[in-house]
This record gives structure tokens, sequence and C-alpha cells, in this order.
């Protein structure tokens, strides 16, 4: 067993990003301010998007997104289950339900044909969810939202650094991205929205601080008027110059981590061929690069011989963290009361949800780290297997 716990993720911070905040500090604007505007230009073109919108969470990107995109009371949004809480809990902050389909048994990314069969008259919007940092297949997503005129907005929480046939990620009418610390790259806590329409972009902007025409740095920077005018409902969404000094600092730094993160997968890779019963998700079938965001493993339990919840006691008693991505949304008691999907609809997320789960994986391991884990993996399977 591990003497120190190795944790399921750490972020990667170093002497720049240390001093980039720092400096920020000292500069006496911490608020969102020039930084804010430098780090969404910054990834605008880091993701090939016309704009990016920064604010405090993916899942404020995820509302805002809903809201500009004129989402509302009895609209339904198709999405898949294999996400986390804030995409199905955004479509019913705005009055919408959710229509849950779905997923590919490899990938557990959501499935073109299950999204084309579920279009009603009353769907106005899909979100595709790009699963661990393989991105969905788009190209027939985009068709089908062409078809029916309905917004695509992707959540992209996942997949800062993927490509899908040759392109990042990002732009089309909206993608939304997270830097909570376990992502790819951090602000602390933060999110980033990326578009192609102008038009979107500037009701974002508007909605993310109040509804009001002026921000902080508008109105009390050396060139601003402290006039303002309200002229929507908006919210206090805006991003801080500390979380964007920071985030500029690490999206210098994307590539090496995508490298790193891509490297630590193929150990994995090939130390879990030799253990019984686990598989790695496979790969997409188009061209696309995996960012890896998480390293999500499937349990074949009728091997293994015991439940996933008991591996997973197990590892963190051998002092190695791991997680759950995800619990279906459609089996959480919110779901499940509100808005019945029988598990049996939705058969390849209902098996996903008994029996992934996701082993350690960020840039800072080592070759002996992913050795500990799957070693403490394989000792497990092996003690139980029928």
């Amino acid at each position: 067993m591990r003497a120190e716990f190795l944790p399921l993720s750490r972020p990667s911070i170093g002497d720049a990003e240390i001093a980039a905040v720092t400096a920020c500090l000292r500069s006496g604007w911490i608020t969102s301010g020039p930084r804010v505007g430098e780090f969404e230009r910054a990834f605008a073109e880091a993701v090939g998007a016309a704009h990016a919108v920064a604010v405090t969470s993916a899942t404020a990107g995820l509302h805002l997104a809903f809201l500009t995109a004129g989402i509302g009371l009895g609209d339904e949004v198709i999405t898949s289950p294999m996400t986390w809480a804030s995409t199905g809990n955004m479509i019913l902050a705005v009055g919408a339900h959710p229509v849950f389909v779905d997923v590919d048994p490899g990938t557990l990314n959501i499935d073109p044909d299950a999204v084309a069969g579920a279009v009603t008259r009353w769907t106005r919007a899909i979100v595709p969810v790009h699963f661990a940092g393989q991105p969905v297949d788009l190209d027939p997503l985009r068709a089908i939202a062409e078809r029916h005129h309905l917004a695509l907005i992707e959540d992209a929480a996942h997949a800062l650094g993927t490509t899908y046939r040759g392109r990042p990620v990002g732009g089309g009418t909206a993608a939304v991205f997270s830097f909570h610390p376990i992502k790819a790259i951090t602000t602390g806590e933060g999110g980033m929205v990326t578009t192609d329409d102008d038009g979107f972009a500037e009701r974002l902007r508007l909605l993310r601080f109040h509804g009001i025409t002026r921000d902080a740095w508008n109105r009390y920077g050396r060139r601003g008027s402290p006039d303002y005018e309200v002229v929507a409902l908006g919210f206090k969404y805006n991003m801080t110059d500390l979380q964007a000094a920071l985030g500029l600092t690490q999206l210098a730094r994307l590539e090496e981590f995508i490298e790193a993160r891509t490297r630590i997968a193929s150990w994995y890779a090939e130390a879990l061929r030799g253990i019984p019963g686990v598989e790695m998700l496979e790969p997409v079938r188009y061209p696309a690069r995996h960012a890896w965001h998480l390293l999500v493993v499937r349990l074949q339990l009728e091997v293994i011989g015991i439940g996933r919840d008991a591996v997973m006691e197990e590892l963190l008693a051998a002092n190695i963290g791991v997680g759950l991505h995800f619990k279906a949304l459609h089996l959480h008691r919110l779901y499940r009361e509100e808005f019945y999907f029988p598990p049996a609809a939705l058969p390849h997320a209902t098996q996903a949800s008994e029996r992934i789960l996701s082993l350690p994986l960020f840039p800072g391991m080592t070759r002996e780290d992913v050795g500990d884990v799957t070693n403490a993996l394989n000792d497990i399977v092996r003690r139980h297997a029928t």
C-alpha cells in the first residue's frame, strides 16, 4: 500500500501562476478588468472561436447560454444522462424539460441516432456532453439541429484540448468550458462560453453582470464613466482578474498538460491490459484528439465478483483516490420523481452507472504512481475473482 494518499486529481500550479496572481494583487485591480479581457481573447484564439465570454463557472455558462438561446418554460432540451448535475439542473433552472437519450456503450458519448428519435415539436435545443475528453460526433448533431432549427449548445466541460475532425472543440452556437481544479486548466473556479455568433456573445456579456450595459472596468477604469443602465434581468456571473491571471498562465501550458495526460493514459493502457475484468473506454471512430480529462474504466462485475462500490472502497483503503463520473442523471431522485425515465429505457447509461469508476489522472503523476494504482486494482480483482 502507498505510504501517501494519491488524489484523483491535483492542479499543476508553478512559479509563473503564483507570480501572475501576485502581480494582479499588487496592481490594485482584482475584480473583472483587463486580465479578463486578455484571457477571453487568448482562449477564443486557442479554440478557434470568434468570441469567448468568461464566467464564474461552467454551470453559470450553461445557464446564460440557455437563456441567450431563448430556452424557457415548457421547452424540451435533449441531452445525455452521463453528465454532472449542472447540465440537467440548468435546463430545469430556465423552466425547460430535460429529455435524456442513451449513449454509445463504448465511449459513453451521446448517441446521435437516439437524439434524432427524441426530437418533438417542443424541442428547442440539443446539449451534447463531450465525455471524459473525447468529442461527441458533432456533424450528425449539427445536421439534426439545422434540420429542426434547434440550438446546439455543447457541454465542453471535459473538452479543452479536445479536437474533432482536426478542429478544436469550441465555437458554433455555443460551447461551455470549465476551469474547476480537476479540469485541463484551472482558475480556481470559473468557466468560459465560446461562440461564433456576435449577437449571442453580446447577450452573454449583458446577462453575466446584472443586465447592466457597462461593467466595472468600463465604469471605474481610467477612461470609464460611472453611469450605467440596467436593460435586462441579469446575474452576478463575472470572472475576476485574479482568476483570469491564473487562467492566462495555465492556458499557456495547455499543450504541456495534454501531452502529460496522454502519456499517463498510455501507461494506464499498457498496465490495464493485464488485469482481468477491467477495461478502458473505447476510442471514438472518427478523427479526434482525446484530451484525457478523465481516466474512466469499466468493470466486468461478472468477472470481478464484487460490486463497483466495493472496488472503490478498497482502492481508497489502499491510499488511491477514486471518482465516479457519473451516476447517470435519470437515476437520481430529483429526475426520477420529476421526469420518470425507466432505467431500462436508457440501458447503456444505466449499466455504465453501475460499472464505471475514475482512476487518478493529472499531469504531475509519475509512472510509479500509475503502477501503484494498477497494482492495487489488480490485487483487488484477483482476490475477488470468481
